[in-house]
């Protein structure tokens, strides 16, 4: 991996030694940047990725006076607290790394001088060792002003990572959507298996029996896209199968039958996209989604 450019900074502080710490961490390592500084309030956590990536474990001021960029990388409900907390310095960068967080959580940060950025990459964090890894390749959303901006996306790509733009004042809705490819995805994987064990099949067999079919469809929506991948009875325009599908779900009670509406209406908005099945048939499968007057 390439080294890290003259944009980018001289040296890095983590405030917070977590997964994603860990794992930013390692990588910026590798590809030539110098931690100089870790802080945690778990003392062990910060004495080893101060040993990882040969910096010295200190307290948060002592990360920022020892530092040119420093990630706030502790949870949400911390990061105000932390930057009001610490004094920084003019030229300064202080970035955390909230998906849903605002700029606005560092305004102590930018009331002293320094710049401000969040910096969230587009990753599941498992605490694996291979997460710094397979972090290559995934997306970084970026908010920041001129010229760190830019400074921080080369960053991103000096890791292997892509950056991406995010509006200003729109984070939570971004984070929503990465909700849905994280762990909404893996809530519609638990409802397919708590049906398929309704339906007699062992919960353990459920969930490997799952693996090709989601495989199968991740596949085919990177050959085609979401809509082109769009398979079952809303791609077909089969009512019928519709119909026995909500039939089946009432009898279990509680919300599955309102789930499965509420995903088939955005089938519908799939297929409409891809445009089939016509029109007037999409049209129909709607309504049989509404409910009884």
């Amino acid at each position: 991996m390439s080294s890290i450019s003259m944009e980018s900074p001289a040296s890095l502080g983590w405030i917070g030694a977590g997964r994603l710490a860990r794992a930013v961490a390692a990588r910026a390592r590798d590809a030539g940047a110098q931690t100089v500084a870790v802080a945690s309030r778990t003392p062990a956590h910060a004495a080893w990725l101060a040993q990882a990536t040969g910096a010295d474990a200190l307290d948060a001021q002592g990360v920022a006076d020892a530092a040119d960029w420093v990630f706030i990388t502790v949870p949400d409900d911390a990061i105000a607290t932390v930057a009001q907390r610490v004094r920084w310095r003019p030229g300064q960068l202080v970035i955390h790394c909230s998906g849903a967080g605002e700029r606005e959580l560092l305004a102590a940060a930018r009331r002293a001088g320094a710049g401000t950025a969040s910096f969230h990459p587009l990753f599941l964090f498992a605490g694996l060792p291979d997460d710094a890894e397979r972090l290559g390749g995934a997306s970084v959303a970026i908010d920041a002003d001129a010229p760190h901006d830019a400074a921080l996306a080369g960053f991103a790509q000096r890791l292997g990572c892509t950056p991406l733009k995010v509006r200003a004042g729109r984070r939570a809705l971004y984070h929503a959507g990465a909700n849905y490819a994280a762990s909404f995805l893996l809530c519609a994987l638990h409802e397919a298996a708590t049906l398929w064990e309704a339906a007699g099949i062992d919960r353990d067999a459920a969930v490997a029996a799952m693996w090709p079919l989601v495989d199968g469809t991740l596949a085919a929506a990177r050959a085609r896209g979401l809509a082109g991948a769009l398979s079952g009875p809303v791609s077909r325009g089969d009512g019928g199968v519709i119909d026995k599908h909500l039939h089946a779900l009432d009898t279990l009670g509680a919300d599955h039958a309102a789930l499965y509406t509420a995903l088939t209406r955005r089938a519908l908005a799939l297929a409409a996209e891809r445009g089939a099945p016509p029109a007037d048939v999409l049209a129909s499968l709607a309504r049989r989604l509404d409910p009884p007057q």
